[in-house]
């Protein structure tokens, strides 16, 4: 089986997806190859010395490692499976890498079709913003066996500080999905007290600061709550209330399989559908909280 890695293929360059192939060819020191629909940012990406690619099937016959980045898991399974996709191109040694966030049945389904050909599927979904793909400061959550990761890790660690092997292939989607389900719902709480505080004469800057003091302080509030829900600022450039609800989805899933009543999840599901109600589905996900006193953002 082959077993070096000489030349990086990346099929997704969207919002995460750019920056996280700009540091691959910046400090890889191996060739880029890329594609996406979307030409502007293949054309960015040139100035850095990444290859366009004319189609993913370029990208499976001139790479033996190939990154996606793509909206869905139903995406990823759709580009895997069609006819001039990634499994029909498929070679000996090759190692697909899916750094977003794929329901864990069909990973672990690609995974072993990979495996039954001498090539290998990894998840590994990245956590944090754009401004830490960006910087190359993600965390990332990975699915794979211990040689394997041991051979990756070198090349994840180009836009990620936290790299963490959650054991074979899946289980770092169920670490992501669950790792979403509870920024949602923290989020949720978020929204709940600032509205709260508010009606009850105190200022929700105050409560917010105040909380990072005490046993409430997390990443959500440090980040979603003080930087989008203090000020209301809700881009739709951000991880939105559509792509949330896609992710939750598969954490309830994985409550109805392992029979886990998720209340929780399913409150939040049920805020993010009356999001996308309002017309603010393309949102930045903590918009969620502007609906809790009845008034729209």
């Amino acid at each position: 089986m082959n077993t070096s890695l000489t030349r990086i293929g990346f099929i997704g360059l969207g919002v995460m997806g750019e920056p996280i192939c700009s540091n691959l060819a910046r400090k890889s020191g191996l060739p880029v190859m890329a594609y996406d629909l979307d030409p502007a940012p293949v054309q960015r990406l040139a100035a850095e010395g990444v290859t366009p690619a004319q189609s993913p099937a370029a990208i499976m016959a001139g790479c033996d490692l190939i990154v996606l980045s793509l909206p869905s898991g139903e995406v990823v399974e759709r580009l895997a499976r069609q006819p001039d996709g990634l499994l029909a191109h498929l070679r000996d040694g090759q190692v697909i890498i899916d750094t977003g966030t794929t329901g864990v049945d069909t990973t672990r389904a690609l995974a072993l079709e990979c495996s039954r050909r001498q090539a290998h599927w990894v998840d590994a979904p990245v956590a944090r913003t754009r401004a830490a793909a960006i910087a190359g400061t993600l965390s990332v959550m990975v699915g794979a066996s211990e040689t394997l990761f041991a051979r990756i890790e070198p090349l994840i660690a180009t836009f990620a500080e936290e790299i963490t092997r959650c054991g074979e292939a899946g289980a770092g989607q169920v670490v992501k999905i669950l790792n979403n389900m509870v920024l949602f719902e923290t989020v949720m709480a978020l929204g709940e007290a600032r509205l709260m505080a508010e009606r009850a004469g105190v200022d929700p800057t105050l409560l917010f600061d105040t909380l990072t003091k005490g046993s409430a302080d997390s990443f959500a509030l440090r980040n979603h709550g003080m930087k989008a829900l203090l000020p209301g600022e809700f881009p739709e450039r951000a991880f939105s209330v559509r792509y949330a609800l896609k992710d939750l989805r598969y954490a309830l899933d994985m409550a109805e399989q392992s029979g886990v009543d998720a209340r929780g999840a399913r409150t939040v599901q049920g805020w993010f559908d009356a999001a996308i109600e309002s017309g603010l589905g393309d949102r930045y996900h903590p918009v969620i909280g502007t609906l809790m006193g009845g008034q729209g953002a």
